[in-house]
């Protein structure tokens, strides 16, 4: 059985042979990559819904040389503590991307079940190769298909955040992981896209029906060549945001030591 619901009508998928299934008939067939989708055409809103396969590509090469390696042990390791005391705990990591942190996810909570969904079938057409112990489904977190209070810890890493979402699919005291940039993420890159670069705004946001259990702050130096300083830039909101002389200014960088920072909010939702 899955924690995944039929898009269409609600009522739980069942697996069958290679496809998911509902007791109203509705069949979703699984990829050769194991992956299900669960995105219905009318709620795309574009032909080609989330990050571009351009963006996944340079968030895989840029994440696969570990410049984020701190956030995702420290991620991880928050995650498989609070998981240590549950039993087979169901983990929901919203957003996945490619699978970068699902995957360790994994390898720390070997015995937890692991899923993972993202608005881009690209995205997720990578992350299931990348984990076989996963499950995966396209899906928007503004619509998750997935049944109520059938979560232990939802994951959310730079992705849309759908508070109402995940306090429906939680568990009663179970816990939400929402990673943010921290006011001074790659602060030096922006110093060379922008003429008055900002700072990223330190918020702790109160949302209802949860409450506020820690905020783990990270925060590193990286050094980037400029192949893995574009490969970072194409990854962020600053790829639409950036003036074309900034852009211009960041393609004549050799390489950039830069800082990159992180707040891990850690949220428990309500008991009833």
């Amino acid at each position: 059985m899955s924690i995944f619901i039929c898009p269409h009508c609600g009522k739980e998928l069942f697996r069958s042979g290679t496809a998911l299934h509902c007791s109203a008939g509705h069949t979703f067939d699984r990829s050769a990559e194991g992956y299900v989708h669960l995105l219905p055409v009318n709620k795309k809103h574009s032909k080609q819904p989330g990050d571009s396969p351009q963006m996944v590509q340079a968030r895989n090469q840029f994440l696969s040389k570990g410049y984020y390696e701190p956030l995702r042990n420290a991620l991880c390791s928050a995650v498989s503590k609070a998981a240590v005391k549950t039993v087979r705990p169901v983990i929901l990591d919203c957003g996945c991307g490619e699978g970068y942190y699902t995957e360790e996810i994994c390898r720390r909570t070997q015995n937890a079940a692991v899923y993972g969904v993202d608005i881009s079938k690209t995205a997720v057409k990578k992350a299931a190769k990348r984990t076989k112990e996963a499950r995966f489904a396209v899906a928007s977190v503004y619509r998750l298909p997935v049944s109520d209070r059938c979560i232990d810890f939802l994951i959310n890493v730079f992705a849309p955040l759908s508070a109402e979402e995940y306090n429906r699919v939680l568990k009663p005291g179970g816990k939400m992981f929402y990673v943010v940039p921290g006011e001074n993420h790659l602060w030096q890159m922006k110093q060379i896209l922008y003429e008055t670069p900002y700072k990223n705004p330190e918020e702790k946001t109160e949302y209802p029906g949860f409450v506020y259990e820690d905020i783990i702050n990270v925060s590193e130096r990286i050094q980037l060549g400029r192949q893995d300083l574009l490969a970072l830039f194409s990854m962020t909101p600053y790829l639409w945001r950036t003036p074309k002389e900034g852009m211009e200014r960041l393609r004549q960088t050799e390489s950039l030591d830069t800082q990159i920072e992180f707040a891990i909010h850690i949220f428990r939702k309500k008991e009833d």
